[in-house]
């Protein structure tokens, strides 16, 4: 019966099988390669059995007369035996040609061979299917290839240059590269063709392999993304070398944008009669982190000098006359004075200079060593205090969360907003600070409202800062609108 059916018409039934083969290839997942294997190894068996029964030999050219019925058939059926041998062989190449901890060089691996497999498979149908002499095309072919290969030269060197750099592995998609003709960004998409990076300006380049492959390359991204940053401060010669340098690595140990560890470096590199020059070499964790980083380190070292009393010095190129430089000997630093502090801060920008110098006269001097702990999490702080000069590290259970330098406030939150302090603070360094105590505010914000509310949001915006997505009390977690009111009633009471 099954003899009847497969060899009565062999040719229908082997156009028959073959075509079911290709619907039900096609229908099954591709997340399950080898049942698609077990099944088209099945359908080319069937269809192979078929024609082995019925005489016809696919890899010889039997001919055809040009008026028998059959010679359409014979060209189907053939042409699909040798479309299901092809995908056999695709089949166990996808399944079993493997690069452990290698997929991509696997993945392209994969396609070239597979390449090859469909160009055979198209030469063999020429060759045993229609009859074409592909020795002699292949032979008299050679001005065609030449054509082809100008005419396609770009396309193919990108090809192969994609290939070079798929299997160099030079960066991956995610990473942060830095090519010598500038342009720098991530990585979104690397194809056969062209890779795509995203440049800091949120636009796409499009940068063909072979452009690529000669440009020297730096991926940012290995071993890590911490990226290294460099910045030179001139400092006018107004105390010893020793001292700026102490002065420049107190300001990188307060920044809370840059990276611990490695610890930051400040390396002397010149001195004369108009500056010395210093470097700041400072890492931060991305490279999208470094205007962020560099805008706080310039913040950071001009506070940290004027709280020390240096100056910072001219530009090289300005013209200047030898006796109007500054020297050790001539300058005096300038004092930083609660006063001062007060006009730095922009929570009072909006108070009158008088209201300032009435505040300025009510401050008193308040010093603490290092490792003294100045208010404990969880703990209220009775007055405002302003740095004025050291480091002071919040912390939040074992981690840290910040830290405050000269020209920063605290206490704010306990005094304005009978608030808990969000985190210890201890002082890392020597610290000085000038206290404002709760009697000298009271009659500031009942003459300027607006103040209570320019407070309420900073004091908002802080808590947000030390709290980093970290889980803290509700009482933290309040909103402006609320401590404005808390504030109100406070100074009501």
């Amino acid at each position: 019966m099954i003899d009847d059916v497969l060899f009565g018409k062999p040719l229908i039934s082997l156009i028959t099988v073959g075509f079911a083969g290709i619907i039900i290839w096609h229908l099954l997942s591709r997340q399950r390669p080898t049942t698609r294997l077990v099944v088209q190894i099945l359908f080319f068996a069937a269809m192979t059995l078929i024609l082995v029964g019925s005489g016809i030999e696919p890899h010889r050219f039997q001919g055809y007369e040009s008026e028998d019925p059959q010679a359409l058939l014979v060209i189907v059926a053939k042409t699909l035996w040798w479309i299901h041998l092809a995908w056999a062989v695709i089949g166990f190449i996808r399944l079993y040609l493997v690069l452990e901890g290698s997929p991509r060089e696997a993945r392209l691996l994969q396609d070239l061979v597979i390449g090859v497999v469909y160009i055979g498979m198209a030469l063999s149908v020429m060759a045993f299917v229609f009859g074409v002499p592909i020795g002699t095309l292949v032979a008299t072919s050679g001005v065609v290839a030449i054509i082809l290969g100008l005419a396609l030269q770009n396309t193919l060197a990108d090809v192969f240059s994609g290939i070079a750099l798929t299997l160099g592995r030079p960066y991956i998609i995610g990473d942060w590269i830095l090519l010598s003709d500038g342009t720098e960004g991530r990585v979104v998409e690397s194809n056969w063709r062209a890779t795509h990076i995203l440049t800091s300006a949120n636009n796409v380049v499009v940068l063909p392999n072979n452009f690529l492959a000669k440009l020297g390359l730096t991926n940012v991204s290995r071993p890590d993304e911490s990226h290294l940053l460099v910045l030179t401060i001139r400092i006018a010669p107004t105390r010893m070398p020793a001292s700026v340098r102490q002065v420049m690595a107190t300001a990188l140990a307060s920044c809370n944008s840059i990276v611990r560890e490695p610890p930051p470096v400040v390396a002397l590199k010149g001195l004369d009669a108009t500056a010395l020059e210093v470097e700041l070499w400072f890492r931060v964790t991305s490279p999208s982190r470094r205007v962020t980083a560099r805008n706080e380190v310039l913040d950071l070292v001009y506070r940290h000098c004027k709280s020390a009393g240096l100056l910072l010095a001219v530009p090289a190129a300005a013209s200047i006359l030898t006796g109007d430089l500054p020297t050790e000997e001539s300058t005096r630093p300038p004092r930083v004075t609660p006063l001062e502090l007060i006009e730095a801060i922009p929570i009072f920008a909006t108070l009158t200079s008088d209201e300032k110098q009435k505040l300025a006269e009510t401050t008193a001097v308040r010093e603490f060593r290092t490792g003294d702990v100045i208010v404990r999490e969880g703990e209220m702080l009775p007055s405002l205090m302003m740095v004025r000069a050291g480091i002071i590290a919040a912390r939040h259970g074992d981690e840290e969360r910040g830290r405050l330098a000269p020209g920063d406030v605290f206490g704010e939150t306990g005094l304005l907003a009978g608030m808990q302090e969000v985190c210890t603070l201890e002082a890392l360094t020597p610290v000085i600070a000038y206290e404002i105590d709760q009697e000298a505010f009271a009659p500031l914000l009942s003459e300027r409202p607006t103040l209570a509310e320019e407070i309420a949001d900073h004091l908002a915006s802080r808590a947000e800062r030390f709290r980093n997505g970290a889980s803290l009390p509700p009482e933290h977690a309040r909103s402006a609108h609320a401590i404005l009111k808390t504030i109100r009633t406070i100074f009501k009471a």
